[in-house]
């Protein structure tokens, strides 16, 4: 078995996944974000964004190193620019816009891929952990099985997390997901300025 699964590496890197992308932490941002769509496209939208965030973070498990030194990006720039990201998300919360001025696909198609799929689940910190996980591997068949199997579990956790937020949406009603959608909004903005200022000073440690 050992010499098909790395099962240290694969309980390490799912556990590290799990507390960074945060499934249960989650719920509350998806309900906000999706609060004035239907049952369907809450459940579309929650499909949608985690076969996304899967692509991306399988993208950069096999080619990250490579698209940002072709890019010329530091792992640095790449958390500064997803802190913003997330802070102007969580900024049209907390003032309760919900993009009304677009068609409902758009938003539908803007909630799934940006901010759920990227930066929310496949964001910096779960992208670097990604890529470290596949740096640390031996580049056998064990290894990159154990990263493979946490990537899919947890992007099924997250799955999971979302297609039963639905319940608690029926339960809340109006009132409390507006509720909801202000805390969420709150701790979108603290999450971001911890992702922010990490970076930041990320980046000057690099350049001293």
């Amino acid at each position: 078995m050992s010499a098909y699964l790395d099962v240290t590496l694969l309980m390490t890197t799912f556990l590290t996944l799990f507390v960074i992308m945060d499934p249960p932490g989650l719920v509350p941002v998806y309900l906000a974000l999706t609060s004035t769509q239907t049952s369907k496209q809450r459940k579309v939208a929650a499909l949608q964004a985690t076969i996304t965030s899967f692509g991306v973070m399988a993208t950069f498990t096999v080619f990250g190193q490579y698209i940002l030194k072709f890019l010329h990006i530091s792992l640095p720039a790449l958390q500064v620019s997803g802190g913003l990201l997330l802070l102007i998300v969580a900024m049209q919360l907390l003032a309760g816009k919900d993009g009304g001025g677009e068609s409902e696909s758009a938003t539908k198609q803007n909630v799934a891929l940006v901010p759920l799929a990227t930066p929310l689940m496949a964001g910096p910190g779960s992208i670097v952990a990604i890529m470290v996980a596949a740096q640390r591997s031996e580049g056998t068949i064990a290894s990159w099985s154990a990263i493979g199997i946490a990537l899919v579990a947890i992007h099924l956790v997250l799955w999971i997390s979302m297609r039963f937020a639905d319940i608690i949406h029926k339960v809340l009603g109006p009132d409390g997901t507006l509720l909801v959608t202000r805390l969420a909004g709150m701790l979108l903005a603290a999450i971001a300025v911890e992702i922010l200022v990490a970076g930041i000073f990320a980046f000057i440690d690099a350049h001293l």
